[in-house]
């Protein structure tokens, strides 16, 4: 099938060469930075199950699903800092690089006061979704925790946009990787109380992603301030430069943005909801099929990064064949990627439910036909998702958010439901749902994304005379 599949892009390959190797030179790091985030919540998990069992499973992944989901607005909105960064500097502007990540921290800051208070108040109205006792328990207490790390999240977030944008994502990598590790560690020591260290149970993996987020946000301001390269970029001279211009078009561009990435994800939460009413066993394998499918589409939303700050280059270069190659590179790589995952994810689906737990029969058989689910919507799911960056880079968010509205929260959970309950299919019904709404935001915006290709305005993207040129 892999052979079939490169044989067919022989042609794509050759035009493309050069745009595929650049994007995949960009996109690595990236992917491996959004795999190391989404890790977090696998770690987590994989800690929880194999320790604790299957209902602090369950709560976990119900507490990390709801907490990314208040997340999702700031970590989407502020990815279109990027994009702005990179169309700056590919205009040779050091003065507004150093103005958009200024703003991007105060607008990180101001993001993750609000949702962190929104955050609070959910986990404290926390019977409004119907679990049992025991799960509504844990999950609030879990949650609180991770209300408190949304501000170092969010300021690593920001500052990352400067690295991204700038075309030096290894250093997000190798932070959230150190991250993951601390993670993992913390998980273990935490949860079964080692030497100094306090038996926690559930409530020390929680502790275990602040402590990690705490150094993620240090770790990267730390690196920003003190290296060379980043120097032209955060001059005394620019210090005193006004940013609100800057913070208000992000906060524009990027609230949009953030929908997008919230009706998506939300739609996902409240599909762990929904499964939840099913019972327990059902929301253990759903959080264990849902997890291995949160991975393949972080790793494709870093491709989805890349298209975002080539597009944005090439807007700042006012070059038109530059956006549309690319696009279509970007969407090349997707496509490659996910179809291995989706192979992957249909063949070994019974070998992949071990990692997570091996000691309940029915968690495990309802799990593996899941994964198989997850399988399907691969290709979807890569496809959307390449298409929104290449949106972001364009500036184009508003009509975006409206067809994620419609595609997750207009199509996806009401046939979720249906299929759920009066169709009584069970959970799999809900990834049917799932599947429907992801293959028509697919489409929706792809055909967005070339579309505007054809009518967007480059004329506007000439830069002014009055840009500040970066010293190397």
């Amino acid at each position: 099938m892999i052979w079939c599949m490169l044989f067919a892009y022989r042609p794509l390959l050759r035009v493309y060469r050069s745009e595929f190797v650049d994007t995949l030179r960009l996109s690595i790091p990236i992917v491996i930075a959004q795999l190391g985030v989404v890790l977090m919540g696998v770690t987590d998990n994989l800690f929880v199950g194999r320790l604790l069992g299957a209902v602090p499973l369950g709560a976990a992944g119900l507490a990390n699903s709801l907490s990314f989901l208040m997340s999702s607005i700031g970590v989407g909105g502020l990815s279109v800092v990027a994009a702005l960064v990179s169309k700056a500097h590919s205009q040779n502007d050091a003065a507004a690089v150093n103005r958009l990540f200024r703003a991007g921290l105060r607008v990180g800051v101001l993001l993750s006061l609000l949702l962190g208070g929104l955050s609070v108040l959910l986990a404290y109205n926390f019977d409004l979704f119907g679990q049992t006792p025991e799960v509504t328990r844990l999950s609030r207490d879990f949650m609180l925790i991770l209300s408190a790390s949304l501000l170092p999240l969010l300021v690593f977030v920001a500052a990352r946009q400067l690295c991204d944008g700038l075309r030096y994502p290894r250093v997000a990598m190798v932070i959230t990787l150190s991250a993951l590790a601390i993670n993992a560690l913390f998980n273990y020591v935490l949860i079964t109380g080692i030497g100094p260290f306090p038996e926690l149970g559930l409530m020390g993996s929680a502790m275990a992603t602040l402590l990690s987020r705490l150094f993620m946000a240090g770790a990267m301001l730390l690196y920003i301030y003190r290296a060379n390269r980043f120097a032209p970029f955060l001059t005394s001279a620019f210090a005193s430069l006004p940013c609100a211009d800057e913070a208000w078009t992000i906060l524009r561009l990027g609230i949009p943005g953030g929908l997008t990435f919230f009706f998506e994800v939300a739609t996902f939460s409240l599909a762990v909801v929904i499964v939840g009413w099913l019972g327990e066993d059902r929301l253990a394998a759903h959080q264990i099929a849902i997890n291995m499918a949160s991975v393949t589409y972080m790793m494709a939303t870093g491709i989805s990064s890349a298209a975002a700050i080539r597009v944005g280059s090439a807007v700042g270069r006012a070059s038109r064949e530059g956006i549309l190659r690319a696009g279509i590179a970007a969407f090349g790589l997707s496509v490659g990627f996910m179809s291995v995952t989706a192979l992957l994810f249909l063949t070994a689906n019974d070998w992949l439910v071990t990692l997570y737990i091996r000691d309940n029969p029915e968690v495990m058989r309802i799990a593996a036909a899941l994964v198989i689910m997850a399988g399907f919507f691969q290709l979807s799911d890569g496809i959307q998702v390449v298409a929104l960056g290449g949106l972001r880079g364009l500036s184009d968010v508003n009509v975006p958010t409206l067809i994620t509205l419609f595609s997750y929260w207009g199509v996806a959970l009401p046939l979720s439901y249906v299929l759920a309950f009066p169709f009584k299919m069970d959970a799999v019904g809900v990834w049917i749902g799932l599947l429907a709404g992801l293959t028509l935001a697919a489409i929706l915006l792809t055909w967005r994304f070339f579309r505007r290709v054809r009518r967007v305005d480059l004329a506007m993207t000439v830069p002014s005379d009055n840009t500040v040129p970066i010293v190397h």
